[in-house]
């Protein structure tokens, strides 16, 4: 499955993807709210992982390309929330991109389709994406694309520590019905 937008291919993984993956990773920048950087080693296990779920469902955290720019920027899709909490079972919208494409429109632009897809192509009723508090960055894309935070939705992830100063997420949400409304009177 490849999503084409303006800009953006969405594809499966290569294994050529791993080293550009490994290296957005270990930013400190791009992993400014996460609980660490990743190790090569845990990196190559995630973009095996992420891989091996787009295999199995036919959708996943895609690999972006950008052509005439570089042939791997990050990734952007959609995955099951892999925990329980108030909102699951739920799939979710995400992004991860290295920096020296951050500002672009990118994540916007590619999450936009995923939706698309996701309401279209899935099914879905709903799509959630969520980010530590102070990640305004994420929550700016998640604004764009339409989805909408209520403050009762926010929550204490659960494979964050208690302490951690990152433990506390908010949550946005779209629903399929939003979604084609707010497309249909662009």
């Amino acid at each position: 499955m490849i999503i084409k937008t303006n800009r953006l291919i969405l594809r499966p993984w290569k294994e050529e993807d791993f080293v550009p993956f490994a290296k957005l990773n270990a930013d400190p920048r791009v992993r400014e709210y996460f609980p660490s950087i990743s190790s090569r080693k845990e990196s190559d296990e995630s973009a095996r992982v992420i891989s091996s779920e787009i295999e199995k469902k036919g959708f996943g955290l895609w690999a972006v390309s950008c052509p005439g720019v570089s042939d791997f920027i990050g990734f952007i899709g959609l995955t099951h929330v892999p925990f329980t909490a108030h909102f699951t079972p739920a799939v979710e919208i995400g992004w991860r991109l290295a920096h020296e494409f951050w500002g672009r429109g990118y994540a916007t632009e590619g999450a936009e389709a995923c939706l698309k897809y996701g309401f279209e192509r899935l099914n879905l009723d709903e799509i959630v994406s969520f980010t530590t508090v102070s990640n305004e960055r994420s929550q700016n894309v998640m604004r764009k694309i339409g989805m909408h935070h209520t403050k009762d939705d926010d929550f204490d992830h659960p494979k964050i520590a208690e302490g951690h100063p990152l433990r506390r997420h908010v949550l946005y949400r779209i629903q399929k019905t939003e979604f084609f409304k707010n497309s249909s009177s662009l």
